[in-house]
């Protein structure tokens, strides 16, 4: 356990931006641990609930779902600020059976913007470890296993390690996020780039929640959900394609808290969901603190006060 340690902080390390900081520890867990099941959750201090940002194993990604502070082993993990291992199937059922429970509500239209969880339908070991830097709850570090007793002591000192590593590397990422030097401002007004033709993209905002919907699929929320609907606008209005962290931080429009605004997690979030649900939207970094957002078609906006 000790080698396997020391390379997956040397992978760590290395990494100098958030996306690759993510990929390295789980890859560290698949190749040097064996663990084929884990996701990384990132806490957002304001809503207390931890959304899902990275994930391994599972049919489905789960970028961006959601789990309440307390809630199962991830949830307790988090709001305890301690590791919470389960080793056994019985216990491992009953909290798989309650988490999904909470997940489904009950069962009101309201479900329709929640992403599915990833997790095993039939877990038997789980270990949720937080991630903890400068004396704050940054997120949670989550693996499990449809097997009995797969996680000891041992294995939960590493991740307790590993996981250190990895909420310092956060932190850094967002510290250091500043924009390039070169990077348009706000006030860029570039001409728009001629779409191809096609059917327009049908979005749908509603500003209640910051909800997105993509020719009526629910897409995102929240904070992402505000970001992608600013960047939709200045697109359209502006022809604007370049943006910076900095501007972002700045508009009060997008709600993000003055401390730990978690904006490079939240970013990584609506780059991975448009990734996998809407790849005619896309952002792409293009310098440290510095992105590019493109449309592959015409976009039609709907803004909607409920």
């Amino acid at each position: 356990l000790l080698g396997a340690l020391r390379r997956g902080s040397a992978r760590l390390a290395a990494c100098a931006t958030l996306d690759a900081l993510l990929d390295a520890t789980l890859q560290t867990l698949e190749q040097d641990l064996g663990v084929a099941h884990a996701m990384v959750l990132i806490l957002d201090p304001v809503t207390e609930r931890l959304y899902t940002v990275a994930s391994r194993g599972y049919a489905t990604s789960g970028v961006g779902s959601e789990i309440a502070l307390g809630d199962g082993v991830i949830g307790v993990a988090a709001r305890e600020r301690t590791p919470v291992r389960i080793m056994h199937m019985a216990s491992a059922d009953l909290y798989s059976r309650a988490l999904r429970e909470s997940l489904a509500g009950d069962g009101s239209a309201a479900i329709s913007t929640d992403i599915p969880y990833p997790g095993l339908p039939e877990p038997r070991s789980q270990l949720a470890v937080p991630l903890l830097s400068a004396g704050r709850v940054l997120g949670v570090l989550f693996v499990e296993s449809p097997l009995d007793l797969q996680f000891s002591f041992e294995d939960e000192d590493l991740l307790v390690t590993l996981g250190g590593q990895l909420a310092a590397g956060i932190d850094l990422m967002q510290d250091s996020a500043e924009p390039c030097a070169d990077a348009p401002g706000p006030e860029h007004t570039a001409a728009p780039v001629k779409a191809p033709a096609g059917p327009p993209l049908q979005v749908r905002h509603y500003r209640s929640n910051d909800s997105v919907f993509v020719n009526n699929a629910y897409l995102i929320k929240g904070v992402a959900g505000a970001i992608l609907w600013k960047l939709l606008q200045d697109g359209q209005r502006q022809g604007r394609r370049e943006f910076t962290n900095r501007e972002l931080r700045l508009d009060r429009a997008l709600r993000l808290p003055d401390v730990a605004d978690n904006l490079e997690a939240r970013l990584l979030l609506l780059q991975r969901r448009l990734a996998e649900q809407c790849p005619q939207l896309r952002i792409e970094k293009t310098g440290r603190g510095c992105f590019r957002f493109d449309t592959a078609g015409p976009v039609e906006l709907e803004d909607i006060a409920g």
